[in-house]
């Protein structure tokens, strides 16, 4: 946190605080409008969580993606149900990989 404050400055990790926040909204828009999908929280903070259907298909969906390596993220028990977290954290997280990685979301779904 010291270095993240030395080098960016109070505004700039606000900055990249509000940045990531919006990414994660943006990610929860695109996500929620796919089929079968199911949002888990409302959006206030970097974090999105959600799933598919049933537990099987939520795991190979995942699977899927994890496997593409367009991004990773994790999977998780929510409510007694496979679901998948998504955290928007990385200053290099841009609205284009956002798009790539609902996008590869999108082609899970059709092969599962």
């Amino acid at each position: 946190m010291y270095a993240a404050l030395r080098s960016l400055g109070r505004d700039g990790v606000a900055d990249l605080v509000d940045r990531c926040c919006d990414l994660a909204t943006r990610f929860a828009t695109a996500i929620s409008s796919l089929p079968g999908c199911e949002l888990l929280n409302e959006v206030v903070t970097n974090q999105v969580l959600f799933r598919f259907g049933d537990d099987t298909t939520t795991d190979a969906v995942l699977a899927h993606v994890q496997q593409s390596s367009e991004a990773w993220m994790g999977g998780t028990t929510w409510d007694g149900r496979a679901a998948i977290r998504v955290s928007v954290s990385s200053w290099r997280t841009t609205e284009a990989d956002i798009d790539r990685t609902v996008a590869a979301f999108e082609t899970a779904l059709a092969t599962v």
